[in-house]
């Protein structure tokens, strides 16, 4: 019929490119965990985190440095001073710069990729570390015997040569990733709230800092107000806009109005969310992830003596396990070295000790350790005289 038609409807518009306020470590978004695709995440959660990344530093440092000990005196001298001189890459001289790089491969990718460079006649020139997202590893039939793989050309993965001259160490293997896991494995979910939390802050104190303004004019009863009531309102916007300006150039500029104009702050009685509470929940899980006790990276969260000396002594199994993890890429550095100087093998690894205690507590325990003998010997004494 055509008479009675319906009318259409006006329908909002569909924006299709919209701004959002995120944290800038877009990695820690809709994680999915590949096999070395998170090695960017791993390292975008350290640059996002301090405290994950300071936690990372202090394990590396408190892991100590090493001493060979043979009964070859010059082996042994000879050896060590390769030891301190060996060039590492980069400008850097030193086993202990190559253990540094290297351990935080190991901690932050879940494994360490390093490799003895050797030159023209047959001696050691460097050790290099490598970095681990470069890496593939391929098993040949079974776990005893397997390749360290990189890219070639066309993105095909090919075996490197010499394999025997590459080192290669998992940081925590399991069962199920037999070739190392990263100890901020357990990290991206929380990490990624902590950010949005640090990120809804930021911009909460962003807009106290800039404040946006409600200017409501108000025209009055009668035919005057009513009939210039739009013009009145762009009069009052241009001039609060112009006044807004002057302040943003350090200059004072007043404002000023004619009849009943409403000025309101917007969103000021709004409440900020108090973040303290699931702030401190979320770095206590991050922070125990680590193994470090709390309050070595600065947090007052337990503060019993006691609490703190059992702690240290975790953190101190916690280093045994990492230099255990280490000891067997040092002996294949330096059976190398004695193989090609024509030395004999017989040496042992010497960690330094890990000490934690002031020195105050522990000339305290070497007080107590001599009262203790010296009253268990005067009881022996005792004991034959009668």
């Amino acid at each position: 019929m055509g008479i009675f038609k319906k009318s259409n409807k006006s329908t909002g518009t569909a924006v299709q490119i919209r701004s959002r306020d995120s944290h800038p470590f877009t990695e820690l978004n809709d994680y999915v965990p590949l096999r070395n695709g998170e090695i960017k995440l791993y390292r975008a959660i350290r640059e996002a985190v301090p405290a994950v990344d300071a936690a990372v530093v202090k394990l590396i440092r408190l892991t100590g440095g090493f001493t060979v000990e043979s009964s070859d005196k010059r082996a042994e001298r000879q050896l060590n001073d390769f030891l301190q001189n060996v060039n590492t890459g980069r400008g850097q001289y030193g086993i202990d710069s190559f253990l540094y790089s290297y351990l935080d491969s190991m901690i932050t990718c879940g494994r360490g990729v390093g490799e003895i460079v050797l030159t023209n006649k047959r001696d050691i020139a460097a050790v290099l570390c490598s970095d681990a997202s470069n890496i593939e590893i391929r098993e040949k039939g079974s776990p005893l015997d397997f390749e360290i793989c990189s890219y070639g050309q066309g993105g095909r993965i090919v075996p490197l040569p010499y394999q025997e001259l590459l080192l290669f160490t998992p940081f925590k293997p399991e069962s199920d990733n037999p070739y190392g896991v990263s100890l901020l494995r357990s990290m991206p979910f929380l990490t990624e709230i902590l950010l949005k939390i640090y990120n809804s802050l930021g911009i909460n104190w962003d807009r106290a800092g800039n404040v946006r303004f409600a200017v409501v004019y108000k025209p009055k009863g009668d035919a005057i107000d009513r009939a210039y009531a739009r013009e009145r309102s762009e009069q009052i916007a241009s001039e609060w806009s112009a006044a807004m300006q002057a302040g943003k150039n350090g200059s004072v500029r007043d404002f000023v109005a004619v009849g009943d104009v409403d000025i309101k702050v917007i969103g000021a009685d709004n409440q900020i969310l108090d973040s303290e509470v699931p702030v401190r929940q979320i770095m206590e899980q991050l922070v125990s992830a680590t193994g470090l006790p709390p309050f070595m990276l600065g947090f007052n969260w337990s503060t019993t003596e006691r609490m703190s000396s059992q702690q240290a002594d975790m953190i101190t199994s916690e280093l045994t396990a990492v230099r255990r993890s280490l000891t067997p890429v040092i002996r294949r550095i330096c059976d190398l070295w004695l193989a090609v100087h024509g030395f004999n093998r017989e040496y042992q690894i010497v960690w330094d000790d890990i000490n934690l205690q002031d020195a105050e507590g522990e000339a305290h325990a070497e007080l107590y350790r001599a009262q203790a003998e010296y009253y268990r010997l005067q009881a022996e004494n005792h004991g034959k005289e009668v």
